[in-house]
């Protein structure tokens, strides 16, 4: 099983079409959003995809209002993090913020992958058998500079799109 992964998508509606193009064209199952949607509408436009949509919401989705509404309405399973699902067998941890990556992992050993956000960082480590990944900046205006994830569950490798 394929799934995809964005981060930080800051209401940046021309990347949030380009990234729904993307993973509308790749072989996956679940797109996991880790965070800072910011804006309900901006959430909304994730209903094009061609897959469910799951996540977290992230330091710059507090106080806006409208989004769980929306979530509620497009059947996309959202919560605060963080949010722990099965999927293919495998144990993912949902993070935004990353601080509490290293203190989670101490009391739950058997997670396969933590997906963070919110540095706007690429990161790609394993800690003791556990994947930790961020496919790092989505909301940038630089061109070729932004990226996606993809995440094969069954061999745990991932890779990164840019656009």
């Amino acid at each position: 099983m394929l799934i995809g992964i964005v981060s930080d998508t800051h209401n940046n509606s021309k990347n949030i079409e380009q990234i729904i193009s993307l993973f509308n064209d790749k072989d996956i199952e679940l797109v996991i959003h880790t965070g800072d949607i910011t804006n309900s509408k901006s959430l909304e436009r994730f209903s094009r995809l061609n897959v469910n949509l799951i996540g977290v919401y992230g330091n710059n989705d507090k106080n806006e209002l409208g989004l769980d509404d929306v979530a509620r309405k497009k059947n996309f399973e959202f919560q605060s993090p963080p949010k722990l699902v099965t999927l293919s067998c495998r144990r993912i941890a949902i993070f935004h913020e990353p601080d509490d990556i290293e203190n989670f992992l101490a009391r739950n050993k058997d997670i396969d992958i933590i997906l963070h956000g919110h540095t706007h960082r690429y990161r790609n480590e394993n800690k003791n058998g556990t994947l930790i990944f961020n496919p790092g900046e989505s909301a940038g205006m630089q061109k070729d500079k932004n990226a996606i994830g993809i995440v094969d569950l069954q061999t745990l490798e991932d890779k990164r799109i840019f656009f």
